[in-house]
């Protein structure tokens, strides 16, 4: 068996729509929004999601210029989130031929730990810079990221399950 029974077969992805989709989640990640530690990082989830199911067109360079741009932003520490990002695409891009067979849900219980690592990391490096524990509301970050990356998944598929042509005899 090629593909796990009830999966419906993707059409290719178009590099303009892995382009447009980074750049419209990094101009919303520009956005004040009060800056809250429980605030989930949908960057992050977009350069994981697109490095998982197309290690070949995210590479880690684009994930560390993010995060650079992403630290000038928010005038964090130059690299905090240029390295968490580079990490995560990372592990995004390792395990992506075993996440692959999964659902989305069962990712994205999978990703947990990745997406805690990465807030952790993120604290660590403040902390170690002279900032304050922000409290342990930062848990929350991980979890709601958790809960976003079905419905990222499924927003992002989208246009990969139209059929290539409207025909009421083709099973695809």
């Amino acid at each position: 068996m090629i593909m796990p029974r009830g999966q419906q077969l993707l059409m290719p992805v178009r590099p303009a729509f892995i382009a447009f989709s980074v750049a419209l989640v990094f101009l919303l990640s520009l956005l004040p929004l009060g800056g809250f530690v429980w605030m989930p990082d949908l960057l992050m989830l977009v350069l994981m999601f697109w490095a998982m199911h197309h290690p070949h067109r995210m590479p880690m360079s684009v994930a560390f210029l993010l995060g650079l741009g992403v630290d000038v932003q928010q005038t964090a520490l130059l690299g905090q989130h240029a390295l968490t990002y580079v990490l995560a695409v990372y592990f995004s891009q390792r395990f992506s031929r075993r996440m692959m067979w999964f659902s989305p849900l069962t990712q994205a219980l999978q990703l947990l730990p990745v997406f805690a690592a990465a807030h952790v990391l993120q604290m660590l490096i403040r902390m170690l810079a002279g900032g304050m524990f922000p409290g342990f509301s930062i848990a929350l970050a991980p979890v709601l990221e958790m809960v976003l990356w079905p419905l990222v998944s499924a927003i992002l598929l989208a246009p990969q399950r139209r059929a290539p042509d409207a025909d009421s005899n083709r099973p695809l």
